[in-house]
């Protein structure tokens, strides 16, 4: 029988070492032609807006979707997995913390794969949810030793800051601007709501990696088209994807300065049909908007745990 898993119990099973090889192998397999996924649709009504991704990882044997609601009452995840071959249903996941730790695992895959071996500063802009998954993710793949942290609200800022150390045994400090956080930094990340580019991309240190990983709306940018233009390698989770939700790439696009073959799908870097960085003086930018087999990699591997430990409880299809 189907099961289903609260999002305590996904929560209990969930590791970053586990998101990150799960990410890794979605991306692998997208790479390779052995995954389908389908870009988010949305519906929106006054007050509330339905999102959902979509698609199979074919070696895994398993399709399915999230789907989430977001509303001024808040946001519910769930991911639904079935078996591929004849359709069943396998599981249902609660998906709040599942979404946060495989949005922070592709941002440290995609820093493994781009940034240079011994980046050891990161500037992180966002010092809510989702920035701690990042710099976890972060630590894992990369030798940190310092976290610079902003966001606009000083207290959040510093209380960030306080947690984030004590939650990763890594020096966590707040900044004092936005150049403050850029200048200096081997890694900088933007895991904001920003509407308008959150620093200048003249900030930006001569082979620096960034991930964008908030901006999942062409009407929302973090990084400005300096970033864009002095980016040597623009990598992105799903060229459809981009194409339909990147903001940060929009302004480049639509001036031709950006082309639809210029972007690279980190699953080709993963599976080695492109290269990565080319030089240490390189800049590279990820844009992550995400991608459901991100989601179903990670749920498949938390279900076969939870059946393991014998947690969950049998829906009664």
């Amino acid at each position: 029988m189907a099961l289903y898993l609260a999002e305590a119990e996904v929560r209990q099973l969930l590791t970053m070492d586990l998101a990150l090889e799960a990410v890794e192998a979605a991306h692998r397999a997208h790479g390779a032609g052995r995954a389908i996924d389908i870009p988010r649709n949305r519906s929106r009504t006054p007050t509330s807006a339905l999102h959902i991704l979509q698609g199979a990882l074919l070696d895994a044997g398993v399709m399915g979707y999230k789907a989430y609601a977001t509303a001024r009452e808040g946001n519910r995840f769930f991911v639904h997995l079935f078996d591929a071959a004849s359709g069943a249903p396998l599981a249902v996941l609660a998906a709040d913390a599942l979404g946060m730790m495989r949005t922070g695992a592709a941002g440290g895959l995609a820093a493994r794969c781009l940034s240079r071996p011994e980046s050891a500063v990161i500037g992180v802009f966002g010092a809510g949810w989702q920035a701690q998954s990042q710099i976890e993710a972060l630590c894992r793949v990369r030798p940190i030793r310092r976290v610079k942290l902003y966001c606009r609200n000083e207290e959040n800022r510093r209380a960030g800051a306080a947690d984030f150390s004590r939650r990763f045994g890594v020096e966590v400090t707040p900044a004092d601007s936005p150049e403050a956080t850029v200048r200096g930094s081997d890694i900088v990340v933007t895991i904001t709501s920003a509407a308008k580019p959150v620093f200048d991309g003249d900030w930006l240190e001569a082979g620096a990696h960034v991930t964008a990983a908030g901006s999942n709306s062409l009407i929302r940018q973090e990084v400005d088209e300096k970033t864009v233009r002095r980016a040597g390698l623009v990598c992105v989770d799903s060229r459809a994807t981009a194409l339909r939700e990147a903001g940060d790439l929009l302004p480049a696009l639509e001036k031709g300065r950006l082309h639809e073959g210029q972007l690279v799908e980190l699953g080709e870097v993963v599976a080695g049909f492109r290269p990565g960085r080319a030089d240490p003086q390189q800049i590279t930018l990820f844009e992550s908007q995400g991608m459901a087999i991100q989601d179903l990699a990670v749920a498949v591997r938390v279900v076969a745990l939870a059946r393991q430990r014998g947690l969950g409880n049998e829906l009664p299809y």
